[in-house]
């Protein structure tokens, strides 16, 4: 079994990396990644010289290089996690994201398709249904939920789920999709909330909260994730779609709470900033389908998540040092002080 994994040396798919390359000796993993801002070399270091896994440099909207990679290696399945994610980005630079995560998905599909892929699997996000409001904790998101997307980045992703599911119908590509939760754990970017708080408060720097930190997010551990996508690209159901949730709710006010109590820091450090364009109010996923249908439960509750993901930052800070360039500054910078 031959696997590429595009967006291999980001956050969630460097994760996935390590989990398929440990757990499966016996297949071959093949990692494109174009290298962005938040792509990471050093997130893959511990697997890049085992012998069932090799890096490629490349970008999922070059389609002759993309045509003449799944000649050369003739893939089995395709997990596609190659995107821009950054939702304050989108709002920025809405373009980028329209030309990488629907036309890139869509050149990855060509190519699927002309070598005869087994499976295409598209890594989706619960942002492509919207927002819940705050008081209605009785309502979730599940895979009938329909599609109502709030920024740039999200309907850019809905989009690419609304081609996936047309590829299936009209040619007949074997396809699945994910949506998840807001994911946390090692690797992770500093510039999405967990991670960006720890880092700020280790350096006894302002942890900035949009509006009044009221918003709510369900929370799953990337190690889950990555467990539940591995379950659908073996025993998925062809053409459907999959939520994976935590059952972790909190606000992000709690979060950073949260992170700051762990730290043995100040709630002092804490900065109220302006609200994001367009702020979705709460995602809440019910994960049941998967569930029900493929026996996934998430090992990590958010406690035990999150005291685990803030001792890695702890015992890894050259890592997170070493993947914060200028670009990085650059926007933090000019954003936040906006």
């Amino acid at each position: 079994m031959k696997i590429l994994i595009t967006g291999g040396a980001g956050f969630i798919g460097g994760n996935f990396c390590h989990y398929m390359v440990d757990k499966y000796s016996n297949y071959s993993f093949v990692t494109l990644d174009s290298l962005t801002y938040a792509g990471n070399l050093e997130t893959l270091e511990s697997i890049m010289n085992k012998t069932n896994f090799k890096f490629v440099k490349g970008d999922i909207t070059d389609r002759p290089f993309i045509n003449q990679l799944f000649q050369d290696e003739n893939f089995d399945i395709v997990v596609n996690f190659a995107a821009e994610s950054h939702v304050d980005r989108s709002i920025e630079n809405p373009e980028l994201f329209l030309k990488t995560n629907i036309l890139g998905t869509q050149v990855l599909m060509d190519a699927s398709l002309k070598s005869g892929v087994k499976r295409y699997h598209q890594v989706s996000t619960d942002e492509v249904y919207g927002d819940l409001p705050l008081d209605r904790l009785d309502l979730f998101f599940t895979e009938e939920t329909p599609i109502h997307t709030s920024s740039p980045y999200s309907a850019s992703k809905a989009s690419a789920d609304l081609l996936v599911q047309a590829y299936n119908r009209t040619f007949g590509l074997p396809i699945t999709i994910s949506r998840c939760s807001n994911n946390y754990g090692p690797y992770h970017f500093p510039e999405k909330l967990i991670p960006l708080m720890i880092k700020n408060a280790l350096a006894n720097l302002s942890l900035p909260v949009y509006g009044k930190g009221e918003n709510v997010r369900d929370w799953l551990h990337v190690y889950d994730h990555c467990t539940a996508i591995d379950l659908i690209i073996h025993n998925g159901r062809i053409g459907e779609v999959y939520n994976i949730g935590g059952h972790n709710e909190r606000t992000n006010i709690d979060v950073v709470r949260t992170i700051l109590k762990e730290l043995n820091k100040p709630e002092s450090l804490i900065r109220y900033v302006t609200d994001r364009k367009g702020h979705d109010l709460r995602y809440a996923i019910d994960p049941t389908k998967i569930e029900k249908e493929l026996g996934w439960k998430p090992k990590y509750n958010f406690d035990t998540g999150i005291k685990q993901t803030i001792h890695w930052y702890l015992e890894n800070q050259q890592w997170v040092q070493n993947i914060i360039s200028g670009e990085y500054l650059r926007f933090m910078n000019s954003y936040y002080e906006k």
